[in-house]
């Protein structure tokens, strides 16, 4: 017989919540937990004994599990069973579905009873099977479900994603005379709570009327919370009415979930006259209420409306504590109120409040995007003299504003800081420096910095391309950018990347000849890059401007051999100048490449598949009433669309329609006068490609293509 500390130490404390079950409406379902003694200690012997020496925080302890069969699952859920209910789920494991096997193997049983049905249900994963378990165990001689039959088949529909199916089982208890109870509805509003599905909340209410059954103030709070939380603030307040027309007490809960639910919807007012009915009817809002409010309306970004709470909660004589403070001084910082933020934040210390460096950081940041880099520098002095040490995020944002005031060499000794303190500085803090170095052409200097990040174990060529692309974003001039990369390349610091980025730029500001003299560059053979993908993408638009269409699409044949796709941008360049120069058919081939390879290709590209497949109606009108269409999405027709008709009416329709095509376009003024002899001209050419190819194509059929072309040679030489 164990002693009286073995048998408390082993003992399981059993917490039953704030409402207690009931067995006949409860069952197996009821919210009844578990929970060990803290002072109940399992040690395996082992284990090594705990070092903290040598314990690691930032190491990820990774455990391997091993992922069960369906046979080992079964038999670890069989383990908790009943031997009958076993045998029942082994029945349904053995024969998958339900049939006449199954019948015969229940049939054996002399009876199955209520309790027996909730067990096999609570472990079943099949709803099919437990429906018809359900239902024949319900047609046994003398049965009748109990509570918790109907609970385990409402949350065995439900984990199996029957939900719809599962809020029927009210009615289904309702027809086999047992009337449900407030339990039930519980037990499905839970359900789609957990779930999100607040519509499905409010269903579960509008029937519980119907039923006549009249929730209770936390069911109320849960079906209010579950509408708020999933933005039908509306309905919530129509529940709220019925609450209050039931004469029901309001609880604190109550009033909170509804004043967090206004707050986030930006309704204000009607938050703060809540919070007075809130007052005159129960209690004064406690500082709880009041943070979590003014933490709503900071995610929401509604910083004004924290301000006013804050006034009322300063109104009621409620002492902000540090959690307040937190959270309103982090969120005024962030919607650029750094001023009140700093108020605030004095405040906190007249009143020796503890104040953590999160909110430091949030000040500095805040002071810097303001442009106050003085008052920065003064908290990070009042910073360290609380006896905090600055994280490296906190030095980032200080460096990157003496960099913007032009206090390059001060922000190089906060870097000093950094690499002294060993905060792993990483490409991030010395972008801004870099910036200004390049700008005040110290290039000396910039190499020496990068030297220094290379010492550091910083791949430095590998953030060299954000450090040219954050350069030319700033306006700081492409030119002045090649000067930079000349500057670098001398002393190795180069990379494709770079080379891509660059001739991006030059492409951008029209100074293709620089772009392809920088290709022409990485093409040499003494030169150690090779052009990527990426390269010959962002060169595509430069051969196309130059009117080099030969390399053009020479360059996205090696695309392709790289088994690689051209960015969009290549391909509508590439479209476009073939188009102009009147490759219809490769054009329309691209296009269809195009869309064949990019998760979302231009609008003009389909349109213009559109329009082809317009044309084979052979009627203008059709052709019409889809540039009509794409006019009104706002896209007007281009050299692609104008190319598209003609590609469509030479295959399937006539010159006289795509001509009318093209009148109506005169007419509306969307085509000049000197492009409609254009393409007019261009229409009469691709006709006669196309008829001489059909031509070709049948003597080659017939056999006398050798004849045509061997008295073509002899014409020739003649």
């Amino acid at each position: 017989m164990p002693t009286q500390s073995q048998s408390t130490t082993n003992k399981l404390y059993f917490y039953y919540g704030h409402r207690k079950p009931s067995q006949n409406q409860g069952g197996h379902f009821s919210n009844r937990k578990t929970i060990k003694n803290p002072n109940h200690k399992f040690i395996n012997s082992e284990d090594p004994p705990f070092n903290l020496e040598k314990w690691d925080s930032d190491s990820l302890q990774t455990i391997t599990s091993h992922t069960k069969t369906p046979c080992e699952k079964f038999f670890s859920i069989a383990k908790t069973l009943s031997p009958i209910a076993r045998y029942i789920c082994d029945s349904f494991r053995k024969h998958s579905h339900w049939d006449q096997n199954v019948i015969t193997d229940l049939n054996k049983l002399r009876r199955v009873t209520p309790n027996l049905v909730a067990e096999v249900l609570k472990v079943q994963t099949d709803p099919k099977i437990s429906s018809k378990f359900f239902h024949w165990a319900g047609k046994q001689k003398g049965y009748r479900h109990n509570y918790a039959s109907y609970n385990a088949f409402a949350y065995c529909l439900n984990r199996n994603n029957q939900f719809r199916a599962a809020d029927q089982v009210p009615e289904l208890m309702n027809m086999q005379g047992k009337l449900p109870t407030e339990k039930q509805f519980e037990i499905l509003i839970r359900m789609h709570s957990d779930a999100g599905r607040g519509l499905r909340v409010y269903f579960v209410y509008e029937k519980m009327k119907k039923f006549g059954v009249k929730p209770r103030v936390f069911l109320y709070n849960r079906i209010m919370e579950a509408l708020v939380k999933t933005g039908h603030l509306d309905l919530a307040i129509s529940v709220y009415e019925d609450f209050r027309e039931e004469s029901l007490v309001e609880e604190s809960v109550t009033y909170m979930i509804l004043i967090k639910g206004l707050c986030r919807a930006g309704r204000i007012d009607e938050g703060l006259q809540l919070l007075s009915r809130m007052r005159e009817t129960l209690f004064k809002p406690d500082i709880f209420a009041y943070t979590a409010m003014i933490r709503v309306l900071v995610s929401e970004g509604n910083f004004d409306g924290c301000l006013r709470v804050w006034a009322e909660m300063q109104r009621d004589g409620v002492e902000p504590d540090v959690m307040a403070y937190t959270t309103l001084v982090t969120g005024l910082c962030k919607g650029n109120k750094v001023e009140k933020a700093y108020e605030l934040f004095k405040e906190m210390k007249e009143k020796k409040y503890l104040i953590d460096r999160a909110m430091y950081g949030a000040l500095i940041d805040a002071f810097v995007a303001d442009g106050k880099i003085g008052s920065a520098c003064d908290l990070l002095k009042d910073l360290m003299a609380s006896g905090y040490r600055a994280d490296l995020s906190i030095y980032n944002s200080l460096i990157e504003g003496l960099c913007s005031v032009n206090w390059v060499d001060k922000a190089y000794k906060l870097f000093d800081v950094t690499v002294q303190d060993g905060l792993n500085p990483d490409f991030t803090t010395i972008m801004p420096i870099s910036i200004s170095y390049a700008e005040e052409n110290r290039m000396d200097d910039l190499h020496k910095l990068l030297m220094q990040m290379q010492k550091l174990g910083c791949p430095v060529i590998a953030d060299l391309p954000k450090f040219f692309s954050l350069f030319i974003e700033k306006g700081k001039g492409e030119h002045r950018a090649l000067e930079v990369f000349d500057y670098l390349k001398q002393k190795r610091y180069c990379s494709v990347a770079i080379y891509n980025i660059l001739i991006g730029a030059l492409q951008n500001i029209g100074q293709v000849k620089r772009a392809i003299s920088l290709y022409e560059e990485m093409k040499d053979d003494d030169s150690d890059l090779k052009p990527d993908p990426s390269t010959y993408s962002n060169i595509i638009p430069c051969f196309v401007d130059s009117g080099d269409m030969k390399e053009a699409c020479s360059c996205y044949n090696k695309i392709k051999e790289m088994s690689s796709v051209p960015a969009v941008f290549a391909y509508c360049s590439l479209v476009q100048g073939l188009c102009k120069v009147g490759e219809v058919d490769a054009a329309f081939t691209l296009v269809r490449d195009c869309l064949g390879n990019v998760t979302n290709g231009p609008m003009e590209f389909k349109y213009s598949l559109t329009i082809i497949h317009a044309c084979k109606s052979c009627t203008a009108e059709k052709v019409i009433d889809v540039l009509n269409e794409m006019m009104q999405q706002g896209f007007p027709p281009d050299d692609v669309i104008y190319s598209a008709i003609v590609y469509g009416m030479c295959n399937y329709g006539t010159i006289e329609e795509a001509r009318k095509v093209f009148s109506s376009l005169r007419v509306r003024k969307l085509l000049s006068e000197a492009n409609l002899i254009v393409y007019d001209e261009l229409l009469i050419n691709h006709t006669k490609k196309k008829m001489a190819g059909l031509v070709r194509a049948s003597l080659k059929f017939f056999g006398l293509e050798s004849k045509v072309n061997l008295k073509s040679s002899t014409v020739i030489t003649s």
